[in-house]
């Protein structure tokens, strides 16, 4: 069947439409990237001679042409016939625009289907009527309810192999029916398609006389993708900071790729967690002109009125809105798909938005069979293609929101061994034991009195970064003596550096202090350290400080203060404890000075 193709003329002069992102997913050989193929082609989207060189490689090759292969662009795909890698293609029509992720359905691919699922607004699900519902097709339902995207339309595909038979859809439709209300989705509609021939992708045609319901292309234009996040609540991961010096161009430009919301120059701004706050200068897009505001799923860059030192991995946000929870531990719903399984206990890295921390699952509360729904109480493993609740704890403070609020910055993945084996979504965060001091960061950045001179411009006159060197041990060390040669090693090098110890700080600033608990005004002193070394910091110095046997928790104490510098630990004496640099010896000073 041959259907009629969109004028291009129009889409070309759409403009200002939010694009909306959708996840292909299905089983393997099920057809959804077929789907997406005879989608982009019958709607007119295709650049002029794509479709014929395709299927002039495929004659000369001697392969019969399929549609998948307008997204299939790696030559390895073609070969295999199967996707193997999310593709993302960038679709328009009459209403919407759209950025399509092809994700991947073959059971070792899976894990990439989690990267590509994972950015999208709404999801086609796609299942073979004439092979009926698989295990990966019970999967994914279930993933994609554990990512929190409920707008779902489900595709039944290949029905020409069924002789186009109604009974076949029904009985399909209704199986898999029951499922989604199990796990809490609800599809907004099924619809009997044929990839192959185009039968309800762009135009009916004739198979089918018995379906009255929506083509793929209406149900797309027509779903109210706004329901999918409660609130937009303005969110955006900072990719990078970039600098212009050709010809006197001083511009910082904060880049990444809008998560929720819109943002406007002269909006107030605020950087979680860090807490830091400015106001929007201007919005840049290349290559065109300037923009007065940005929205979700483009990508852009930002200058501020005030110079700050932003790093990648902090959440912008619009100050008079909703904050995001800034904390080291949460609960989450998480998928595994490693091959080795999630144990409690164990350290995995946990990547969020453009943020990477390391994190141990501290309890798992229940996990669940992804296809029988069959759920266990209080394990202490995951197997692979298992779900579960589990608790999870960071080595040091995040920035997310909960998949009731906003969907897209609640999404995360766990790395096991450099390879993504799992992901979910946060449900809530948990009180952890340093939550007044991450609280009270945010609230001394948010009222930070900025100096005139900005960190960069600091860095680049005294030609270094500011480093928090902490020299700790055991309390008859001569840690204070290695401080203090270092401390002069670098002077001598031309550093701007300054030792400070902590008896310094107990001897001046804490000598309010009256001693009454010895436990609860060492975490004062510790708290006052940080300040003033936060404050030396941003001054642009190197700063070195000394104090006995600190633990690790209080070693994350002080770097939950000073989080916009970097920081060495440092043991002085023999067997380093664990997250400390080992420095045996006072000829050790020549390899820490290395690392500056």
């Amino acid at each position: 069947m041959k259907a009629k193709s969109i004028k291009k003329n129009k889409l070309s002069q759409q403009t200002g439409l939010k694009p909306v992102s959708i996840a292909f997913v299905g089983h393997v050989d099920h057809g959804k990237s077929t789907i997406i193929g005879r989608l982009l082609s019958d709607t007119g989207v295709i650049a002029d001679g794509k479709i014929e060189r395709i299927k002039k490689n495929c004659a000369d090759n001697a392969k019969p042409f399929e549609y998948a292969f307008l997204i299939d662009a790696l030559k390895d795909e073609q070969t295999q016939g199967i996707t193997i890698d999310s593709a993302r293609v960038f679709f328009k029509t009459n209403k919407r625009k759209y950025i399509i992720i092809d994700a991947p359905g073959h059971i070792e691919f899976l894990k990439n289907m989690v990267t590509g699922a994972s950015r999208a607004d709404m999801a086609v699900l796609v299942i073979d009527a004439n092979e009926g519902l698989q295990t990966n097709s019970f999967r994914h339902g279930y993933f994609l309810s554990m990512l929190g995207i409920k707008k779902i339309i489900v595709l039944i595909n290949k029905m020409d192999l069924t002789g186009y038979r109604k009974s076949v859809f029904n009985s399909i439709c209704n199986e898999y029916s029951v499922f989604l209300k199990k796990i809490g989705i609800s599809a907004d509609c099924f619809i009997p398609v044929s990839g192959k021939f185009g039968d309800n992708i762009f135009s009916s045609g004739k198979n089918m006389p018995w379906y009255k319901g929506k083509k793929l292309l209406d149900a797309l234009d027509n779903i109210n993708v706004c329901e999918n996040d409660s609130n937009e609540d303005f969110r955006m991961w900072v990719q990078d900071v970039y600098k212009f010096t050709e010809d006197g161009d001083s511009r910082r430009i904060i880049a990444g790729t809008v998560n929720n919301g819109k943002v406007g120059v002269n909006d107030n701004i605020v950087f979680y967690p860090s807490g830091k706050k400015t106001a929007v200068k201007t919005i840049e897009r290349f290559p065109v002109k300037k923009a007065k505001s940005i929205f979700k799923n483009e990508a852009v860059g930002f200058t501020l009125k005030e110079q700050l030192y932003i790093k990648r991995g902090q959440l912008m946000c619009l100050e008079n809105e909703n904050r995001p929870y800034v904390s080291c531990d949460f609960l989450a719903n998480i998928f595994w798909l490693g091959d080795k399984p999630l144990t409690a206990g164990t350290n995995y890295i946990l990547k969020i938005g453009t943020q990477k921390v390391s994190a141990v699952i501290t309890d798992i509360n229940n996990k669940i069979d992804a296809v029988t729904l069959k759920e266990t109480k209080k394990v202490k493993k995951i197997n692979k293609n298992e779900a579960a609740r589990v608790e999870i704890k960071t080595k040091e403070p995040i920035v997310f929101d909960t998949v009731d609020m906003i969907q897209e910055t609640s999404r995360f993945v766990l790395v096991d061994d450099i390879q993504i084996s799992g992901g979910g979504i946060i449900l809530k965060e948990l009180i952890s034991s340093n939550k007044a001091v991450v609280d009270e960061c945010i609230d001394r950045n948010f009222h930070w009195v900025k100096s005139a001179i900005p960190i960069e411009e600091k860095i680049e006159k005294y030609g270094q970064k500011p480093k928090l060197i902490i020299v700790t041990g055991i309390e008859k060390s001569d840690r204070k003596k290695f401080a203090r040669n270092l401390e002069k090693k670098l002077f001598l090098s031309g550093r701007k550096v300054y030792f400070l110890g902590i008896g310094s700080v107990i001897y001046g600033v804490d000598a309010d202090l009256k001693n009454t608990d010895k436990k609860t005004d060492r975490q004062e002193h510790i708290r006052r350290l940080s300040e003033i070394a936060n404050i030396l910091l941003d001054a642009g110095l190197i700063v070195i400080i000394s104090a006995s046997e600190l633990s690790l928790k209080e070693l994350d104490k002080i770097k939950t203060f000073v989080s916009d510098f970097d920081v060495i630990p440092i043991w002085f004496g023999e067997s380093a404890k664990k997250g400390f640099e080992g420095a045996a010896t006072l000829n050790s000073i020549s390899k820490i000075i290395v690392k500056i």
